[in-house]
């Protein structure tokens, strides 16, 4: 059994038992009728010269029907045959040229879709235990019946094979297997066990996806009661992401309208083993609950403390201003560093790297800063720039994590996230097409296009490394004899004054322009939770200094015309320069 929705530019294909198994029961389908439809109306509406295939411009129900029909016959035999097994046809294949133009349209239009096949298991198939071949099952089994299905088509019309072959992926490009499984979930919150949790998934890389926003605004609120009071969530319509973000377990519900964004975790957030679900959740965060839920909140995005439950609750509306995966990404973020806070441990939001260089130097350097501050930027750069000195370059966070001070008294250091999302524009020329082959690619035709890629493992977010080097990322202040590019700050005050200034060149990724400041440039937890990270900063930067850690900034003028690249490679040069400067 099978159903399907098509939302904007997505088609979800939800599968409960099998996929279509031969050539003629994809063309009687359901939705391949509305694809065929919809797509002639598109030619209607552009009054586009294929629609003489038809011998007229005003395309009838019948018509569709006796296109299919010959489309059918046009899998088994050549064309000159299917007018006399089809009435009709005849006008349809009076001109095979035309008529092949007119094939590839539909099947490029067909492509043009985000396609997502869900394959749920409550016929009790234990899918989740044979992942690849349920996939070979389905994914890999629709892509090839659609694409011989074409290709069929195309040689009967035009009585040639072709010369190449193009393996493009012809019927999904993610395929999920999602279970229904009862959480450890306090009672107000049992509804949510009805959202069936993703177990595996399968993509064919690049995706390349356009959601309907290419920037943030705004930041998460904090409310005081539940905004998924009353959220139907048993409508099959959501999908469960559970995530280990850090040390936590975060549960991550996107509707299917932002499936494109929901499903693009998996590029960023290590997927939760089955053990990991044994324990109750330290976070839920709904990404698509109904406007009218949040109605009563000025705010929009917003987020509960359930402090009776131990949880902590996020909420965003279905609405196309947040289909953007930074509102997914950074909620889920906030959970996580606000939860690190209560716990006694200092969130940050930059990016921790390990550096091994030759001559025996080992180096774990921390670099706090905005979005768009050039810390992702000056690592791609220094990797690029070390490689005759650097041995091993190992990301432990890209965009945020947290530091503890372990019982000997050091500065330990550790990740969130397993992936980078990550602006094209300020990434080296060619660095994208080198990873393309496992990237997500959103709105790469638009301001503040981005990839997101895996870059480093699981194990490595939450190993502890720690810390020799913290540097604020500046992005907006020029050089001089005054301003070096690299800084050492020499007393805790004046660390805390720069940290907590939070000041940032704004580079298109919110709504935001010029320079502004935030609040220990963590909009993300700490600066809705001033009174838990006023002391813990203070704490942990005395810690620092007394740790004799190299704290200061680095200056990467990535928010300065002309220097959107140069900035970021100077400093590297630079910085490698003060790794080998013993603390």
């Amino acid at each position: 059994m099978q159903s399907y929705d098509i939302r904007e530019n997505k088609i979800i294909l939800r599968i409960q038992d099998r996929v279509c198994d031969s050539a003629e029961e994809i063309l009687s389908s359901d939705l391949f009728r509305g694809i065929v439809t919809d797509g002639v109306n598109k030619l209607v509406k552009r009054k586009s010269v294929l629609l003489d295939v038809f011998g007229k411009k005003d395309v009838s129900g019948q018509d569709i029907d006796i296109l299919i029909e010959t489309l059918k016959f046009l899998t088994k035999m050549p064309a000159s045959l299917v007018p006399n097994v089809v009435p009709g046809a005849g006008v349809l294949l009076r001109n095979t040229t035309l008529f092949n133009d007119f094939i590839e349209y539909l099947y490029n239009y067909w492509r043009s879709f985000d396609r997502f096949i869900i394959s749920s298991d409550s016929m009790g198939r234990n899918w989740d235990k044979r992942p690849y071949r349920t996939f070979n099952e389905t994914i890999g089994f629709l892509t090839n019946l659609i694409r011989g299905m074409y290709r069929d088509i195309q040689e009967n019309v035009t009585g040639q094979h072709p010369r190449i072959y193009r393996q493009v992926a012809a019927g999904a490009e993610v395929s999920t297997i999602a279970v229904a499984r009862d959480m450890k979930l306090p009672e107000e919150y049992r509804e949510l066990n009805k959202v069936p949790l993703i177990r595996q998934m399968l993509i064919y890389p690049p995706l390349i996806l356009t959601p309907p926003m290419n920037k943030r605004s705004g930041r998460f609120e904090r409310v005081e009661d539940n905004p998924l009071k009353g959220v139907d969530f048993g409508n099959g319509e959501w999908l469960c992401y559970p995530a280990k973000v850090g040390t936590l377990i975060i549960l991550i519900y996107f509707h299917y309208s932002f499936a494109e964004l929901g499903h693009s975790l998996c590029n960023l957030f290590q997927l939760a083993e089955d053990e990991d679900l044994e324990r109750a959740p330290d976070a839920v965060y709904a990404f698509g609950v109904p406007e009218n839920a949040l109605s009563r909140y000025e705010c929009k995005q917003v987020f509960f403390d359930d402090e009776k439950n131990n949880v902590l609750v996020g909420a965003v509306p279905l609405t196309a201003e947040f289909g953007y995966f930074g509102y997914l990404k950074k909620m889920v973020l906030t959970l996580h560093n606000i939860i690190m806070m209560k716990r006694g441990i200092l969130p940050f939001h930059g990016a921790l790297v390990r550096l091994i260089l030759k001559g025996n130097i080992d180096r774990t350097i921390l670099f706090i800063g905005d979005t768009g501050a050039g810390k992702s930027e000056t690592l791609e750069a220094l990797r690029g720039l070390g490689e005759e000195i650097i041995q091993d370059f190992i990301v432990i966070a890209d965009d945020m994590g947290s530091i503890q001070i372990s019982p000997e008294g050091k500065i330990i250091g550790y990740g969130t996230e397993i992936g980078a999302f990550l602006r094209l524009d300020d990434l080296q020329p060619g660095y994208a097409l080198g990873q393309i082959d496992r990237a997500i690619i959103m709105n790469a035709n638009q301001v503040n296009a981005r990839i997101i890629l895996p870059v480093t493992t699981y194990d490595q977010v939450v190993k502890g490394e720690e810390i020799d080097f913290i540097f604020y990322a500046n992005n907006y202040e020029d050089i001089d004899e005054s301003h070096p590019i690299i800084e050492r700050f020499k007393d805790v005050e004046k660390a805390l004054s720069v940290f907590g200034e939070g000041t940032a060149m704004s580079k298109g990724t919110t709504t935001s322009v010029g320079i502004g400041h935030t609040y220990f440039v963590n909009p993300f937890g700490p600066a809705q939770y001033k009174e838990l990270h006023d002391p813990l900063a203070r704490k942990y930067f005395e810690a620092f200094f007394k740790n004799n850690v190299f704290v200061g900034q680095m200056r990467s003028r990535l928010g300065l015309p002309g220097w959107e690249r140069k900035g970021p490679q100077e400093a590297a040069r630079e910085l490698l320069k003060v790794l080998h400067i013993k603390n």
